[in-house]
């Protein structure tokens, strides 16, 4: 099948990759083009469902037609949901202060969707987290947007970084809410021959 630890991540997210590191995954970057969004009425654990395979799905296909080295492929998506609202990346600071305001002491779902494919097989696994933030005051919510770390992440706001101080309690995996569950990610990658540690 593949050589061991060797995989394509078809993400270009920062945090995937340094979660793939800390298990030991060796990975190249091959990122997907893909429309990212969502059908209408669609679930939002179907949502990332659907995303995940088709990324796995468009980067396999870019390796088959570029005659690359064949690997299994890992892609992922992350949505967090309040209600049946998806949160995803603000487009400015006034969707993320809009964002934080709405998550400001409510528990809301954080849902990340994994797929590993390599030939004509896939797999799936979905993690599901329910994150509880404390309320915060207006200046905080004005000053972590200012900081810059709300763009990119879904929710406008990482786990691993400032944000850490708005959450009271999680449910759940925190590597999925940073956008890789690994205890999920490991089982998958294992089926597909691929070691971890």
């Amino acid at each position: 099948m593949a050589s061991p630890a060797q995989i394509y991540l078809a993400s270009q997210s920062p945090r995937r990759r340094e979660l793939l590191k800390q298990i030991g995954v060796k990975f190249r970057v091959l990122v997907p083009d893909v429309d990212e969004d969502a059908l209408p009425r669609e679930a939002p654990s179907d949502y990332v469902q659907r995303i995940a395979r088709m990324k796995a799905e468009v980067a396999w296909g870019r390796i088959v037609a570029q005659r690359r080295t064949p690997h299994p492929v890992l892609a992922a998506d992350t949505a967090v949901i309040l209600g049946r609202r998806i949160l995803g990346k603000p487009a400015d600071d006034a969707e993320a202060h809009a964002m934080l305001q709405a998550l400001s002491g409510r528990t809301h779902q954080v849902v990340t969707a994994i797929a590993v494919t390599y030939e004509k097989k896939i797999k799936l696994a979905t993690s599901a987290t329910a994150v509880t933030f404390r309320r915060l005051a207006a200046h905080e919510i004005a000053c972590y947007v200012s900081s810059g770390e709300p763009y990119d992440k879904a929710g406008a706001y990482g786990i691993q970084g400032l944000a850490a101080t708005f959450i009271a309690r999680i449910e759940g995996s925190y590597s999925g809410v940073m956008g890789l569950p690994l205890f999920e990610t490991a089982i998958l990658l294992k089926t597909f021959g691929i070691q971890v540690l």
